[in-house]
């Protein structure tokens, strides 16, 4: 059902390594259809939008109004819900708005002693656009963790699309964007929209970022579009890896291992414990817990192919491995998490304890659940404030720190060959 793995076995590197290969985006196929899609879309706008949406969703749409979701809709999808819903949404959005507050970035400036001022200017990006998946599964949570940071950013205008399979459409997600702030929702969804809100059509209003995750053809999308608008990240498939001293219930390990494995069968799922009883154990409860499970196909499907059960030497090896993964989320389910934190280099998320589910993390601790994935967080980040935000270098010389500076400038330009650069600094010498 699940890969049992040790560290010490000869072949562990390969096995591994075949266990992380992850190649999501893009196959030829999908590409050329993304591509026609996205030209399409730059042609005939909101025609070809509506076309799209008809074809891939099989919605009931003849203009863009079918398929535009008013504030008064919004407002009503929420005032609707029962009071159960709403505070959680509420308790949710404040406590991801309080988090995110404290990334908050502001302009900054100092003097030097010449009079030479220099500094950076924080800028919010003026439009927004959030894709919210509505497939398989509809995500209310990614409508809080995307929404919330922009307007915490300064955003002025927030555009949502999220697709409508049959024309079905979820009133906790419309509810959560009324609590969100959100400006404008579409109910289109795929690359259509993707290319909807980074070119403009005679309704969605273009945008300069695009943030939220999508399938492959979302993700195909917004690659293809990156440039002319910015995006927050490719997301691969959801990931969870465990690192556990066998001191929690087994119970508890094995649910956090389908809390990621249930998003879908590429979803990855892996433990990492010196304990090879408590492994033992842990394989017991997933063949218990699974047949309760809702989504007990797609948990074991994920479990079959991505996920695995590994022992290592000890917990600093356990470690090791981690930042060679550089999982998406992190559970150290040990005694004593901050012991570990030091040696922890790559991870989207971390978990600290056995009473930190990532669960929490996905719905309501705060930090955003944006988080890198298939190794990414190497190099990358949580989605934050400071992706709703840009910079400016603040440059003012004053007279003696023209004088100053113009020789050093004109010295390097001479020297890259760049008269007008040089002459440019020159100018500026007042002896």
């Amino acid at each position: 059902m699940i890969a049992k793995l040790s560290s010490q076995q000869s072949d562990f590197d390969e096995k591994l390594a075949a266990l992380l290969a992850w190649e999501g985006v893009s196959n030829k196929e999908v590409v050329s259809t993304v591509d026609k899609i996205i030209s399409s879309i730059r042609v005939d706008g909101d025609k070809a939008l509506i076309n799209y949406s008809i074809q891939f969703d099989g919605v009931n749409a003849t203009s863009m109004n079918d398929l535009t979701v008013s504030q008064s809709e919004l407002k009503k999808a929420f005032d609707t819900l029962d009071t159960k819903k709403k505070e959680a949404l509420r308790a949710a959005a404040e406590r991801v708005k309080n988090y995110h507050q404290k990334q908050t970035q502001k302009t900054w400036t100092y003097t030097e002693s010449d009079g030479t001022m220099l500094g950076q200017k924080i800028t919010p990006l003026d439009r927004v656009g959030l894709y919210v998946p509505g497939g398989k599964a509809a995500y209310p949570s990614s409508v809080l963790m995307n929404a919330i940071p922009a307007k915490v950013a300064g955003v002025e205008e927030l555009i949502m699309v999220v697709p409508t399979p049959g024309g079905q459409v979820n009133q906790l997600v419309l509810a959560a964007a009324h609590i969100a702030g959100v400006d404008q929702v579409f109910t289109v969804g795929g690359a259509q929209a993707v290319a909807a809100l980074a070119y403009g059509t005679e309704s969605v209003p273009k945008v300069d970022k695009i943030v939220g995750p999508g399938n492959i053809y979302v993700a195909t999308a917004k690659r293809a579009v990156f440039g002319q608008v910015g995006i927050d990240m490719i997301a691969g498939p959801s990931e969870i890896l465990v690192i556990c001293d066998g001191n929690t219930d087994s119970d508890w390990i094995a649910m956090d291992l389908f809390s990621q494995a249930e998003h879908d069968e590429d979803a990855q799922s892996i433990l990492l414990c010196p304990d090879q009883l408590f492994i033992d154990q842990v394989e017991q409860s997933i063949k218990k817990l699974l047949p309760t499970m809702d989504r007990q196909d797609i948990i074991r499907t994920a479990l079959k192919d991505r996920g695995a059960l590994i022992c290592t030497q000890d917990l600093a090896e356990a470690i090791k491995i981690s930042n060679t993964i550089a999982p998406e989320h992190l559970e150290l389910s040990v005694d004593n998490p901050e012991s570990l934190l030091d040696d922890i280099k790559h991870a989207g998320a971390i978990f600290m304890g056995k009473h930190t589910c990532e669960a929490l993390g996905d719905y309501c601790a705060g930090p955003n659940h944006v988080l890198p994935t298939s190794g990414t967080a190497r190099f990358s980040s949580p989605l934050g404030v400071y992706d709703f935000q840009k910079k400016s270098s603040l440059i003012m010389v004053s007279s003696e720190g023209a004088n100053t500076l113009g020789r050093v400038a004109a010295t390097l330009a001479d020297g890259e060959g760049l008269q007008a650069h040089a002459e440019s600094a020159r100018y500026r010498l007042n002896d």
